[in-house]
């Protein structure tokens, strides 16, 4: 992935946002990056890859995504298919086959847990 590519697709949060926001603000946990316009607090997918920003920055290495946009997305797909997970309101939608499916879970009221 490029580093204009979307890390948070439920929030459109690009991986440069991101990595220019734990530069900035320095998070002392990956929970708190939550803070760069709420990423990581959708359908979750993207957490393990901002805590593998986080945790790379805290260790001054760069990261590097190794996946294309298009298999990340489909990635993201599945799981939110696979954990029954709701989308937030104007989440990018999901890609793939069933998307006849897709309608209640992009639509589904996002559940407290």
């Amino acid at each position: 992935m490029q580093p204009d590519d979307k890390i948070c697709y439920c929030f459109h949060v690009s991986q440069r946002k991101v990595t220019n926001f734990i530069r900035i603000h320095q998070p002392q946990v990956p929970s708190q990056i939550s803070e760069c316009n709420s990423a990581g607090t959708g359908c979750g997918w993207c957490v393990p890859f901002l805590r593998k920003l986080f945790e790379n920055w805290k260790l001054n290495q760069p990261t590097q995504i190794q996946l294309t946009p298009e298999e990340y997305a489909s990635q993201r797909s599945d799981y939110v298919r696979a954990s029954g997970r709701s989308l937030p309101p104007g989440a990018t939608p999901l890609t793939g086959a069933d998307v006849t499916n897709d309608a209640a879970v992009q639509a589904a009221p996002r559940s407290e847990e």
